[in-house]
């Protein structure tokens, strides 16, 4: 097995308390438990059940990245039960690490493809036709595996393990091995995915409270909605990346205490495990925004979903008594479809 015991990278490396150990061994326990169950149920529906539509698509290579991502959280379960030790040797610890970070990558980016599918629907629905077009949507999702794929492939050719007090570590799984060099490509690799998202969902917000003829109800679900995403998006993502950038620069220099070390470095294991809990937020994302597996999963909870969304359920409005009414409910359930109940 290879291994790496210079001083700076064992400087890395703080050893856990039994508690946290635990602490972080049920938590991913817990998040394996929810989003396996509610991701194949999605990958399912979207294969099976799904129109072939540009929104599907991203869905699909999403709860692909996400079943891949939780499906690694059982190595860390064990990492943390054997009090951080790592059993499984070099080879492992970069093709786990590696496999962990592509898949919440993948994860992130497509969320954003998402963003800005809905943004063309929503705010460009004419000029974007050409655009949104599946075949399109393909060649997105294989070119964003590739390139991801390609941008992490560094992590499997570099030594990620070290031996300390007749323990194994595993750098790779908290990526606590540091460069200076990293603060270019994770400014890259977090920044445009934030952007984006950030300014697609503000300009549909722009776009629906300009529309007098979209009703309040409408309005109303929708913000919830962004809003929704968004705080998914800024408690499993940004607090890892803003941790990682004062991490590297922490390590990176040799001004910082190793009390601000040790507490970097639990920030850093903290912040890696929150974005593990978007596999398990995703499947209630699709809940509301794909119709089809929002069906699926009451019929498989014996949910009656005209019963329970009959109280200002905006699909299930009554019919307009006149031309203009008509008109006007047809223009609300485009913009409904487009964003929060696609039928997919």
């Amino acid at each position: 097995m290879m291994s790496n015991n210079s001083d700076n990278e064992a400087e890395h490396f703080t050893k856990e308390s039994h508690l946290e150990n635990i602490l972080f061994a049920c938590y991913y326990l817990v998040v394996f438990i929810v989003a396996i169950p509610g991701n194949t149920l999605a990958l399912w529906v979207f294969i099976s059940k799904g129109e072939n539509k540009t929104f599907t698509v991203f869905l699909r290579n999403l709860a692909i990245a996400d079943i891949s991502y939780v499906l690694i959280l059982p190595v860390r379960i064990i990492y943390h039960l054997n009090s951080k030790h790592w059993p499984f040797g070099e080879i492992l610890c970069r093709l786990i690490g590696f496999l962990f970070y592509l898949n919440m990558y993948c994860s992130l980016y497509f969320m954003t493809c998402i963003s800005l599918d809905r943004l063309l629907a929503i705010v460009f629905p004419v000029k974007s036709i050409n655009v949104r077009k599946l075949k399109n949507a393909h060649i997105i999702s294989c070119i964003l595996w590739v390139a991801l794929t390609i941008s992490l492939f560094p992590l499997l050719v570099s030594p990620q393990t070290v031996h300390m007090d007749n323990t194994t570590v595993c750098l790779q799984l908290y990526r606590e091995q540091t460069s200076r060099r990293a603060l270019g490509s994770l400014s890259v690799a977090f920044i445009i995915p934030l952007v984006t998202t950030v300014f697609s969902y503000l300009l549909i917000m722009h776009k629906l409270w300009k529309r007098d003829q979209v009703t309040k109800s409408i309005k109303d679900k929708a913000i919830k909605m962004i809003i929704l995403v968004m705080i998914h998006f800024f408690v499993c993502f940004v607090p890892y990346h803003v941790n990682r950038f004062v991490y590297i620069h922490a390590f990176s220099s040799n001004s910082v205490s190793s009390e601000m070390k040790n507490t970097l470095s639990l920030s850093n294991r903290i912040t890696s495990a929150l974005t593990s809990l978007s596999g398990a937020l995703n499947p209630i994302l699709h809940f509301f925004l794909a119709q089809k597996y929002r069906k699926t999963l009451l019929n498989l909870l014996c949910i009656d979903e005209h019963r329970d969304s009959s109280n200002g359920d905006v699909t299930h409005q009554e019919v307009p008594s006149t031309r203009h009414e008509f008109r006007n409910t047809n223009k609300n359930n485009v913009i409904t479809s487009s964003l929060i109940d696609t039928p997919c």
